[in-house]
């Protein structure tokens, strides 16, 4: 017989269980290259990543967005395959192989049918040794790259990301997050080249193999093959982590004739090794990182200011942002900022509620282990592990921790990352229109849209 559901409830959250890692293996070569070997033998599929510390705060003072423009060329040709013969190659191979550049590494990433592993070995060894930088594929990208950046700039959630990671990073290489037009006219194939010899070394990567792998020794033996002989070198040191210290200031972006503003707020925080770092990233699942939290709920649903009202954290290796971003019309530019900046100070003010935290932990356990479900999600996460210099039982603690945060400690992350009297705001918009609203939360200082 049919069972009676009282539907006036939510079913119970059924115990989520910790992510156990399958088994893995680590090793180094001679010359400095680490290598991590998980199986995964659900199914006949190999996926690699290798990366670099070479992310785009390594790039020279005067060429920032060189980072991302040598990985995505990386494949673009070497010293004896052209763009075309690499593409066929993974073609028939069944295979993937591409580059990408984050603030702190560049990675090389791609997967492939297990049978055809040494033949993706042969591609990722060629292409991370022996690019080539075609000059005819250099200018494309510079072409493609300019468009790509007009087309960001006529973005108002660009510009608000820009003009704010400008004032809260300083003068630290996280503070650009993408080219200028100047850098991309002086980069060249001499200067990729200069930047793969300096960064691009065994010394200075990992390489982690996950899938239905040939046995070990011959995994390894392959490694060694391909990557033996690499020479190592001196590594470059990461920039000094001068950032400036959080403070109150208000930044408008004249940009005439937008109907909407679009506002930023938020400061410096904590990295993922931080004792702060559970406690904060608990707190900004209920501030604003779901469609249950409190910016979700009161600003979008029972306000109707916007339609996207969120929390996040960025998190990078030598720094962290705590941020809350929405955008509104102009005419509620003012009752949406009160709004936003009134939950910031709550979250410092007072407790979370137990059912808040229960959600929120739910959530964020579940979400965690879904992403651990494919080949390429526990390859990323692996390579975050590595890259960022996490404990290696990162991933299986993961779900531990934060059900273990409690609601003091969110309370006093938030009062230290939540701060509105520490917030870097940065609005973009009208400013005839909405610099006097403006006005109530500080000094403004309007600058002109880029």
């Amino acid at each position: 017989m049919a069972q009676t559901i009282d539907r006036t409830k939510p079913p119970e959250t059924p115990p989520i269980p910790t992510y156990k890692m399958p088994p893995i293996y680590e090793t180094q070569l001679p010359n400095g290259l680490a290598v991590v070997l998980i199986e995964d033998q659900r199914f006949p599929l190999v996926t690699v990543r290798l990366s670099f510390q070479a992310g785009s705060k390594f790039d020279p003072k005067e060429l920032p967005g060189l980072s991302g423009m040598v990985a995505g060329l990386l494949t673009q040709g070497t010293k004896t395959r052209s763009f075309r013969e690499i593409g066929e190659e993974l073609a028939s191979i069944g295979g993937s192989l591409n580059g990408h550049s984050s603030p702190d590494v560049l990675t090389i990433g791609g997967n492939v049918l297990a049978e055809n592993t040494p033949k993706l070995f042969d591609l990722l060894a060629d292409v991370a040794l022996n690019a080539s930088f075609p000059e005819n594929e250099v200018q494309l990208q510079k072409q493609n790259r300019k468009q790509g950046l007009l087309a960001q700039h006529s973005q108002p959630a660009f510009l608000a990301n820009e003009k704010f990671d400008e004032l809260v990073f300083g003068d630290h290489p996280y503070h650009y997050i993408a080219p200028t037009a100047e850098s991309i006219d002086r980069m060249d194939q001499k200067s990729m080249i200069e930047f793969r010899d300096s960064h691009l070394a065994p010394n200075n990567a990992v390489l982690i193999l996950l899938g239905k792998l040939p046995p070990r020794n011959e995994t390894m033996n392959l490694v060694r093959e391909k990557f033996g002989s690499w020479k190592e070198k001196p590594a470059p040191a990461a920039p000094a982590r001068n950032f400036p210290e959080s403070k109150r200031q208000l930044v408008l972006v004249d940009r005439p004739g937008s109907v909407q503003a679009d506002i930023h707020i938020g400061q410096l925080a904590v990295t993922r090794t931080d004792p702060d770092y559970f406690p904060l990233l608990v707190g900004n699942s209920i501030l604003g990182g779901s469609a249950s939290s409190r910016l979700f709920n009161d600003v979008r649903e029972k306000k109707g200011f916007a339609y996207d009202v969120h929390s996040e954290l960025d998190r990078r290796k030598d720094a962290g942002v705590a941020l809350a971003v929405t955008q509104v019309r102009n005419d509620v530019v003012e009752p949406a900022m009160e709004a936003v900046l009134g939950h910031l100070a709550a979250m410092g003010n007072a407790p979370v509620t137990a059912a808040e935290l229960s959600d929120a932990k739910n959530y964020m356990s579940g979400v965690f282990l879904i992403s651990l479900e494919t080949q390429s999600g526990v390859a990323d996460q692996v390579d975050l592990m590595k890259s960022m210099g996490l404990p290696n039982d990162y991933l299986e603690m993961f779900t531990a921790h934060v059900r273990s945060v409690e609601p003091d400690q969110i309370q006093a992350a938030a009062k230290k990352y939540f701060a509105p009297d520490k917030a870097t705001i940065v609005v973009v918009g009208d400013a005839s229109k909405i610099e006097k609203p403006l006005e109530k939360f500080g000094s403004v200082q309007v600058e002109k849209a880029k």
